[in-house]
């Protein structure tokens, strides 16, 4: 009976380490998916907000007393965001967006963590929920 407990825990330690991998990079709330390093951002892009939800190995990353910046470039013109933590792990900003075919870049500042840059592309079609 020793022996399996051991061998019990390490089983149910793998499982959770597969299903934690099985949905990296895979979108929960209907945006774009970017890595850096351990973080792992969604954006999700509406024409009048903008949210990053933030995790670190499907952790969420406490946002508070942190900061983001968002750059989107649409056709050749360039709008600076500021994103506010809003909630456990998200960033947020709210406004009038121009997102079709937009790409994004986010600079993340998270207390305690070094500073991250990620990379989006968005579709044609801004996420509607």
């Amino acid at each position: 009976m020793k022996i399996l407990l051991p061998i019990a825990l390490a089983a149910l330690v793998a499982a959770t380490a597969a299903v934690a991998h099985e949905d990296h990079g895979k979108p929960r709330f209907g945006g774009v998916v970017a890595d850096a390093g351990h973080y792992q951002a969604e954006l999700v892009a509406r024409s009048e907000t903008l949210t990053i939800h933030v995790t670190e190995h499907g952790t969420p990353v406490p946002t508070a007393a942190g900061s983001a910046r968002l750059t989107l470039l649409v056709g050749g013109k360039k709008t600076e965001v500021a994103m506010a933590p809003a909630g456990n792990n998200r960033f947020e900003a709210k406004g009038t967006f121009d997102l079709k075919g937009a790409k994004a870049v986010a600079t993340l500042n998270v207390p305690g963590k070094p500073p991250k840059t990620l990379r989006f592309a968005l579709d044609d079609t801004p996420a509607r929920h």
